[in-house]
């Protein structure tokens, strides 16, 4: 139950990005005299509409986005008598401007909200301070495992305790090389053979420990393929995990610029996934076909409410909020990308105009003619394929392998 409700739970807070979004676009344009037609959320049959003053609102069947229909977005657009000295191209280049930056300043905004809600409610990571990898357990060693994960009954003291490892005891190094994680340990000794070296910390002391190697069967991911299979590796008899220094906690004051800081490491974050968007495609078609799905590869709003649901499921409001937040980054950074039919193509259009006015003027030339956009349908129908494709590739890729966050 607690999985359907996050699943609902981050649909909804998907679908208030895309209204505030084009609300962005319909209260902007209402500031600036501009008529708006209608403001509609999802696409496809209408569903219900109202109307109030000279605005149609409704929602339609298909929660696959929405529109802002504002009188004369472009030349080509037919108008009322009305709405003629209304109509959006014959504004000004700022008004314009503001018009197509208001939605994406709107998920700009939310996400910070969303930032600032989870620096004061949860706090941040500490930046400073590195995790440490720190045993739970010395325990004797199975010699073997099955398919479902069991493994084979087991007696007698491990390697790791013969040598001296300890509970509680924190791994500082692998074979000369600091690690930090636990990942990393588990990897040194599965490839190990004949004993690996311990670095550890135990009382404020540093503690060299060699220990043996024994050879076991374990069934491990392939981390080219994905595949699970069954191999011989190395173990020592230990059980450990990865502890993360504890999270800054901050009062409303303090968390205003640790909103705006983590906000800036999100950024770097979407600005590097929104460049190597394209080089995912491969890993994506791959990833449907039995390959690993990477945790960086991209995903549809069918699989972000999926890792929602399962965020619910396990109480974790901050993988909710932060991934919620991401969202929001993403989609206004992508709708600034210069190309019709995003924002970022009207945007694009409208500056190139003004410059072109501007020489035009110089040389004692009126303004030329709006942009002609059939000219432009060729080339906008080619991105709009492209997106319904990609959308089907990473539709297809959350439900056949999709993304786990949790294992």
């Amino acid at each position: 139950m607690a999985f359907a409700i996050g699943v609902v739970l981050f649909a909804v807070g998907i679908g208030v990005s895309i209204a505030l979004h084009e609300a962005g676009h319909m209260w902007t344009a209402k500031a600036l005299g501009m008529k708006v037609r209608r403001y509609y959320i999802g696409f496809g049959p209408k569903i219900f509409s109202f109307r109030r003053g000279e605005t149609e609102y409704g929602l339609k069947a298909i929660p696959a986005g929405g529109f802002c229909d504002i009188a004369g977005m472009t030349a080509i657009d037919e108008l009322a008598p009305d709405e003629v000295e209304r109509a959006m191209y014959r504004q000004k280049t700022w008004k314009r401007i503001v018009v197509m930056v208001g939605g994406i300043a709107m998920n700009f905004v939310l996400g910070i909200v969303l930032v600032y809600t989870l620096v004061l409610g949860w706090g941040t990571p500490d930046r400073v301070t590195p995790p440490t990898v720190q045993v739970s357990n010395v325990v004797c060693i199975a010699p073997s495992q099955s398919e479902d994960g069991t493994f084979a009954p087991c007696s007698g003291t491990s390697p790791a305790a013969e040598a001296g490892l300890r509970k509680d005891d924190v791994i500082t190094a692998v074979n000369g090389q600091p690690t930090q994680y636990w990942g990393d340990v588990v990897d040194a000794v599965r490839n190990s053979s004949g004993s690996v070296d311990l670095t550890v910390e135990r009382d404020g002391a540093s503690i060299d420990l060699t220990i043996p190697i024994t050879e076991v069967q374990r069934y491990v991911t392939d981390p080219d393929t994905g595949a699970v299979q069954s191999m011989t590796v190395g173990a020592v008899g230990v059980k450990g995990s990865t502890i993360m220094p504890p999270r800054i906690q901050y009062n409303p004051i303090e968390a205003v610029p640790e909103t705006f800081v983590f906000t800036g490491d999100i950024f770097v974050q979407t600005g590097k996934a929104l460049v190597q968007l394209p080089t995912k495609v491969q890993a994506l078609w791959e990833s449907i076909f039995g390959g690993q799905r990477g945790l960086d590869t991209p995903m549809s709003v069918v699989g972000a409410s999926v890792i929602g649901g399962q965020a619910v499921e396990r109480d974790d409001a901050i993988t909710f909020l932060g991934l919620l937040a991401s969202l929001n980054f993403f989609l206004g950074a992508f709708n600034i990308v210069p190309l019709l039919p995003l924002d970022g193509g009207h945007i694009a259009v409208t500056i190139y105009e003004r410059i072109r006015n501007i020489f035009r003027n110089r040389r004692g030339l009126p303004d030329g003619a709006p942009v002609n956009y059939m000219k432009l349908m060729p080339v906008t129908y080619v991105v709009i394929i492209v997106f319904i494709g990609f959308s089907l590739l990473t539709l297809t890729a959350d439900i056949v392998n999709p993304i786990q966050i949790y294992q």
